[in-house]
This record gives C-alpha cells, sequence and structure tokens, in this order.
C-alpha cells in the first residue's frame, strides 16, 4: 500500500499553485514603476513612428523588470540630431570596437528619460531619494531587425 506524504494527495495540487502564485507576485514587485509613465512624441525623418515606439517599448519592458525602487517619469527618442551624432560616433572609427561588445549593427536610436529613485537607490548604484533627468538609452540593431538595448547613462 502506498503511503501518502504529510500533506496528503489532495493537497498537492492547491500548495503547488499557491506556491506559484507567490512567486509570480514576487517577481512583480522587483521590477520599477511605470504605471504613469509620460511617453512624448518626437518626429523623425530618420525611423518611422513605428520604429521609435519599438524601441520605447523595449526599454520600458526593461525598466517594468529590473528598476527596482525607481519610477520611470518620461520616456522620449532624443531626437534627429542627437542620434545622428551619436551614431556618427558609434558607426565611424571606433565601430569595431563598440561591435565587439554589442554585436553588428548598423542603425542607432537614442531615448532620453527621467526617473525617479527612492530610498533604496535602486540597485545601489544610482543615488538614494533623487531624479535623474536626460538619462540617454543607446539602442542598436542590424538589418532592420528587432532593437537591442546596449548601453544607458548620462
Amino acid at each position: 500500500m502506498c503511503k501518502e506524504n504529510y500533506f496528503g494527495n489532495k493537497y498537492k495540487k492547491p500548495i503547488l499553485a499557491f506556491l506559484i502564485a507567490l512567486v509570480l507576485l514576487l517577481l512583480a514587485g522587483c521590477g520599477g514603476n511605470i504605471r504613469s509613465t509620460v511617453i512624448k512624441e518626437v518626429p523623425s525623418d530618420i525611423y518611422s513612428a513605428d520604429e521609435i515606439n519599438d524601441a520605447i517599448s523595449l526599454i520600458i519592458k526593461e525598466f517594468s523588470g529590473s528598476w527596482s525602487g525607481c519610477t520611470l517619469k518620461e520616456i522620449t527618442y532624443a531626437g534627429d540630431k542627437t542620434t545622428a551624432r551619436m551614431a556618427d560616433e558609434y558607426l565611424g572609427s571606433n565601430y569595431e570596437d563598440f561591435a565587439e561588445s554589442w554585436g553588428e549593427f548598423d542603425n542607432v536610436i537614442i531615448l532620453t528619460s527621467s526617473f525617479e529613485v527612492d530610498a533604496s537607490g535602486g540597485d545601489g548604484s544610482l543615488n538614494p531619494n533623487s531624479t535623474y533627468t536626460n538619462w540617454q538609452w543607446i539602442l542598436v540593431r542590424n538589418d532592420g531587425g528587432s532593437w537591442r538595448h546596449v548601453d544607458h547613462g548620462y
């Protein structure tokens, strides 16, 4: 005869469901707050609205998953002038160095954002109880593929 474990077979599924729900709840609270993020539209002659929105969506998703203790207030495309200047730098004479770190790419897009940091200091590398403005997000892609976030900061 098979001996039942401590909880009995009829409790295994509810306990497993509770544990899965608990893990999902804990994971949901690990990222940054994006609930009141404002997305400012900036027209572009370089990228379509969909291409810009794809880049913004990628950063918002990353922020919500990895930027614990931070609240994303605003995010926008940095504009054609800033993007072209930065693209010249990244695609110019230092391209090999960047490609070694980031992989092959032929497009660069720059986003800027502002966000608040709570008393925890985010991941510990940010100033507690502070606001960061004009924070840059650098994304690249190759052959019109998906954007990849490769760097950020001032």
